[in-house]
């Protein structure tokens, strides 16, 4: 008998028991087959098909099948009669060889399928209960990474730089009037903090909100420029820091400490955004820079610190010293920021040291300042009637030289390449928290 009649009748009294196939459209790929026993033929199990994991294979009937299995013969409606319910996802024949294991593997003429799908409704809730599950865990990643995002658009470098500097400063007040320590001042001291971070992240994020085609070919790790935050979301945070230091300034601090918070705001504004947008300028630039991160935080938190604990501004060689010293390392920053990005500021029309100069001279010219600034405070040490400890402030300064002398050389056998320039820059700034974190004890 050929097996597109076997596949026929099986599938005609699958379908009376209950059961839907797809054995027509397969039956006219397989090979004929015939194998007369007795009254008709006998058929095998049915196997799933290692080569079609969708589909169900007619097996040949092993010689201990045909004698003692329960043959689905001409009629097999039998089977639906005795309420035998096979169900297929998806039932066809696939040619090929038929192994010997397949052979003897025969399950005594039962009919056995297996399903693509077999899910039924009990299986619904566990499917819900994964898909919100997955939910979860979507917004858990969602948040993961705006916080990791915020975190690169208020630059970390430059938070660290103000943390460190307000730290040094308020330390520095304090030890001069330890008798004035109060620390119920604590919680408006971080306020003040707060305050000066918030407008750091304006700063710098409204930078980047107008700068993004510069960064797309400079910077494009930045997360305004890889779109990982939205223009408009950008504005949102922007607007968000700036009212939120305003408020806090304005509540808790005098009118002066509130107005030079606010020139500072409107200096990093006219910093980055159109018609203004001043960094075009190499000079009122570094001006700018020098400014906010030297003049602005260091007068603004000396005095704020100082006033808070009732004791009036007084000019002392401490604060005059790290007020100079830093605006001249802020220009330091503000002329190397630009070295690993002249390529794209010369795309834009950004005119920068580094783009006027070239990278070498304008680096040469960074170390040399640089270096004037540690000389300044080695002489300085040595002078009885400004007050600092010689062993601290000489002895440090010294040494941070040295390393400047260190990684300048070691930038100048790189090539300047921009990898070797990025990490010059780094270093920059590494020696610059170091001035800060020796500041009160000098």
């Amino acid at each position: 008998m050929e097996l597109s009649t076997a596949s026929s009748r099986v599938s005609t009294g699958l379908r009376k028991g209950g059961v839907s196939t797809r054995l027509g459209s397969q039956s006219s790929r397989a090979p004929s087959w015939s194998h007369h026993s007795g009254r008709g033929s006998r058929q095998g199990p049915l196997r799933q098909c290692p080569s079609a994991p969708s589909q169900a294979c007619l097996l040949l009937p092993s010689r201990e099948s045909q004698r003692s299995g329960s043959a689905i013969d001409k009629d097999s409606t039998s089977s639906a009669r005795r309420g035998r319910r096979t169900k297929l996802g998806g039932l066809g024949c696939s040619g090929g060889s038929i192994s010997n294991s397949d052979r003897s593997s025969g399950s005594r003429g039962n009919v056995s399928a297996s399903a693509s799908s077999m899910s039924a409704g009990g299986d619904s809730g566990d499917a819900s209960s994964s898909n919100q599950q997955g939910a979860t865990q979507s917004l858990g990643e969602k948040v993961n990474s705006f916080v990791q995002a915020f975190w690169k658009f208020v630059r970390p470098h430059t938070i660290r730089g103000t943390l460190l500097g307000t730290i040094a400063l308020t330390t520095r007040a304090l030890l001069e009037n330890p008798a004035l320590i109060d620390w119920g001042l604590l919680p408006k001291a971080l306020m003040g903090l707060l305050a000066l971070l918030c407008g750091n992240g304006f700063i710098v994020g409204i930078n980047q909100i107008y700068d993004v085609d510069i960064d797309m070919v400079n910077k494009p790790f930045l997360p305004v420029a890889a779109g990982e935050l939205s223009p408009g979301l950008a504005w949102a945070l922007c607007l968000g820091l700036a009212s939120l230091g305003v408020a806090i300034v304005a509540r808790n601090f005098g009118p002066l400490i509130s107005a030079l918070y606010t020139f500072g705001l409107l200096l990093g504004t006219l910093y980055s955004v159109p018609p203004f947008r001043l960094k075009r300028s190499a000079i009122a630039a570094f001006l700018i820079i020098a400014t906010v991160r030297g003049f602005l935080l260091n007068f603004g938190v000396y005095y704020s610190t100082r006033a808070a604990l009732g004791a009036g501004f007084v000019w002392s060689p401490a604060i005059t010293f790290i007020t100079t010293f830093v605006t001249l390392f802020a220009v330091v920053i503000a002329v190397t920021k630009d070295l690993p990005d002249v390529e794209g500021d010369r795309q834009n029309g950004i005119e920068t040291f580094a783009t006027r100069l070239g990278v070498r001279n304008t680096t040469l010219a960074a170390v040399g300042i640089l270096l004037a600034n540690y000389g300044a405070a080695m002489v300085l040490a040595l002078v009885p009637s400004m007050g600092f400890r010689p062993q601290v402030m000489f002895t440090g300064h010294a040494l941070l030289a040295a390393f400047l002398i260190f990684r300048a050389r070691q930038l100048e056998l790189a090539g300047y390449t921009r990898n070797a320039i990025l990490a010059f820059y780094q270093q920059i700034w590494t020696l610059f928290y170091l001035e800060y974190s020796m500041f009160p004890f000098v």
